[in-house]
């Protein structure tokens, strides 16, 4: 009930954060209901219907990354003064950040569910002259304790996530804001995986192999590049806060300005924080890049199905949003800087121009990268 109180009375931006992740939650169960339907109507299949359910799981990891990235930002689950007093310690906090996180996503899996139903006909009948019927497998009763199962993944696993990130740690003085931070140690071990990942994707690509049916109706890939296409994506995340320290690194170099030296402070400061899902951003386009690359050497849309586009268009909107999402709060974060700098008279202009140089440098350095590593990976199979 507290948790309920504090999401109603809660900012509009804040609500509207909650309806993104319900909304993502709702693709997720979608498209987990969608897998339980083929698995229905397909029972000599069970291999692609198993393929078809791990493929979901991008999904799922990216929905349940947006959901902890909005619960860190959300100013009902802050610690304030006075709240322990009232019993709203750090632990209670963080039991209600993780109800709010399972409200929302138990809201989108709600509308999954009538979604799906109401496409199969179960409510009001075949919508669209029975154009999804074959699709969601109409003509064949659906089991209800697997579909709830499967409804239940987001929830459960959105609100853990969200308990565990937000779960109070041992006391530990804050470093002062001139102080050094530790170096993310995760670069080299990133680089390391991102060679593994195109050196699999290339082997593969040339000893050919049998193809993995994707959801949708694409099946020409060898099972070998998908895996490099993974170890791929798992290294670019691994070194985003690395590659992001850099930039912060490099704004600082040559003689460095006060506006410079803010900059690459803060790129330095907020590098695991901005890295990370920057690194997952980077990941999820270079894979959209080989995609696309994949998609023109089909020869047009007969490569993906409908369920793909959902899949992947959940995957980009989350991983985009969770970005959005660890920005905001990394300004939330330097807020005490800020309000220092306007007392020491320092001109509004300053920090504007101090983000333009981040993101300047921040793209400087992932898009070239993003691209290059998407033009690699689509290389095997367009060779």
């Amino acid at each position: 009930m507290l948790a309920l109180r504090l999401v109603r009375g809660s900012h509009p931006l804040v609500q509207l954060r909650r309806l993104l992740v319900a909304a993502a939650a709702a693709g997720v169960g979608f498209l987990l209901l969608c897998t339980l339907g083929y698995a229905v109507g397909h029972p000599a299949h069970s291999s692609a219907s198993v393929l078809r359910l791990l493929w979901c799981a991008l999904p799922i990891a990216a929905t349940v990354q947006f959901a902890v990235a909005v619960a860190r930002t959300d100013p009902a689950t802050r610690p304030r003064p006075g709240l322990s007093s009232a019993g709203l310690g750090p632990a209670r906090l963080t039991a209600v950040a993780a109800a709010s996180t399972a409200v929302a996503c138990t809201l989108g899996s709600l509308v999954a569910l009538l979604l799906y139903l109401h496409l199969r006909g179960d409510i009001t009948g075949l919508p669209f002259d029975g154009a999804a019927a074959g699709l969601l497998a109409a003509d064949q009763p659906l089991p209800l304790a697997a579909a709830l199962t499967l409804l239940a993944i987001v929830p459960v696993a959105g609100s853990v996530a969200a308990g565990l990130a937000l779960r109070p740690r041992g006391a530990r003085a804050p470093a002062p804001e001139g102080a050094a931070r530790p170096v993310p140690t995760g670069l080299p071990w990133g680089v390391a995986l991102v060679a593994v990942g195109l050196a699999v994707e290339t082997y593969a690509g040339r000893g050919g192999g049998a193809g993995v049916a994707l959801p949708g109706r694409f099946d020409g890939s060898p099972g070998g590049v998908l895996a490099g296409w993974v170890l791929t994506a798992a290294g670019l995340a691994l070194a985003g806060p690395g590659l992001t320290h850099l930039c912060g690194r490099l704004l600082q170099t040559a003689r460095p300005g006060a506006v410079r030296l803010l900059a690459g402070r803060v790129l330095m400061t907020e590098a695991t924080r901005i890295g990370r899902p920057l690194g997952v951003v980077c990941a999820v386009l270079s894979g959209t890049l080989a995609a696309a690359t994949l998609y023109g050497a089909a020869g047009g849309g007969t490569a993906f199905g409908p369920l793909t586009g959902l899949g992947a268009g959940v995957v980009m909107a989350c991983t985009t949003a969770t970005l959005l999402t660890a920005a905001l709060e990394s300004r939330q974060c330097r807020t005490h800087t800020a309000e220092a700098l306007q007392r020491l008279g320092a001109p509004p202009t300053v920090l504007r121009t101090a983000a333009l140089l981040r993101a300047g440098a921040l793209t400087a350095v992932f898009l070239p990268l993003t691209w290059l590593i998407g033009e690699l990976a689509a290389l095997p199979l367009t060779a």
